[in-house]
């Protein structure tokens, strides 16, 4: 709509304004090109994580967060005075979707009942799930044992070949890159669309650098376990499915994560100052995969934040890193959005 003026004086547009031109079944229930307003309501997947709930309880200031977690438990005082603006939600990812495989035949939606409440009013999702790039106990089911002696069996069960013994770790259901960045990302994408009845406007997927660079050192050091070929087919799925349902995409990647841990839950103004003690404050962006660097967990949880309420890099990939210097304030972070 057009501003609102008195006199020589004039309202401003606000990103929530814009007009999208898209004739999608999406834009026609107000999805497409319009931007997330203040009140819609977003999914995170992984609202537990150290750079989950970080998204969730920023998002928090500005939109209602549904919160998909193992275990509401474990992170609920974390979020201790936000209760009416962030509702958790427990789903186990990898048991839904052995469920939904052995069920179907019989199964008519894509969406299992744990995650129908907390998709179906969703706007938009932000997915903050991953594990780690070398078997370490986030591969477990649990998160919490020993994942020596599955490797070691799995290694001996095909010859000491690397591909097939991560293979069979697939299969056995564990954690496993394949399993979190790959098939849990399309399983959900997928739910969301079955589930959803409101406007679906955007999806955000945490990546990494160097997928797009898997081949060139040192990613294929990083990627011998299959990292980061899992999260190209992450992105993939995530990137199909905005364009074949009228929503925008965003994928964002940092570097290797640092800061924290994160206990404290109140701030002013952004999530940079959580780690004020930092030296490497200041923050790059560059579009594509050419980035080198590390990223503050608190930097990528405000980026993600920013770009839902500037109404900003859509349709894109693009690479956040800290660089030495302060944090920058609200108004360079979107001046430097906008350029990419």
């Amino acid at each position: 709509p057009p501003s609102l003026g008195f006199g020589d004086f004039k309202l401003p547009t606000f990103p929530w304004d814009k007009q999208g031109t898209s004739t999608s079944t999406s834009t026609l229930l107000g999805g497409g090109n319009k931007a997330l307003q203040p009140g819609d309501t977003i999914a995170v997947i992984g609202a537990s994580g150290n750079v989950g709930k970080l998204v969730a309880l920023r998002l928090s200031d500005t939109y209602n967060v549904n919160g998909i977690v193992r275990d509401a438990s474990s992170i609920r005082s974390f979020f201790e005075g936000r209760s009416d603006k962030i509702k958790l939600y427990e789903a186990n990812l990898l048991d839904e979707m052995k469920a939904m495989e052995n069920n179907n035949n019989e199964s008519t939606t894509k969406c299992p009942t744990s995650l129908l409440d907390p998709l179906r009013n969703a706007n938009a999702i932000v997915i903050c799930t991953g594990t780690t790039a070398f078997p370490t106990k986030a591969w477990t089911k649990s998160g919490e044992e020993g994942v020596t002696n599955d490797v070691l069996k799995a290694l001996l069960d095909n010859s000491f070949s690397v591909k097939e013994a991560i293979a069979s770790l697939d299969a056995d259901g564990l954690n496993t890159p394949n399993n979190v960045d790959a098939k849990s990302n399309e399983f959900v994408v997928q739910a969301w669309n079955d589930a959803c009845t409101v406007a679906q406007k955007r999806i955000i997927m945490l990546s990494s650098i160097g997928v797009q660079r898997r081949t060139t050192m040192p990613f294929p050091i990083l990627n011998a376990c299959g990292v980061l070929d899992a999260k190209a087919t992450g992105e993939t799925a995530i990137e199909n499915s905005a364009k074949e349902n009228g929503y925008s995409y965003t994928i964002i990647r940092p570097g290797q994560l640092f800061g924290g841990p994160y206990d404290n839950n109140y701030y002013l103004g952004t999530l940079f100052q959580l780690d004020k003690d930092a030296a490497t404050q200041d923050v790059v962006f560059g579009r594509g995969d050419e980035l080198l660097g590390d990223t503050l967990r608190s930097t990528l949880a405000e980026v993600t934040a920013q770009i839902c309420e500037g109404d900003c890099a859509r349709d894109m990939d693009f690479a956040v890193v800290n660089e030495k210097g302060e944090s920058p304030s609200v108004e360079v972070v979107q001046e430097r959005l906008n350029a990419l």
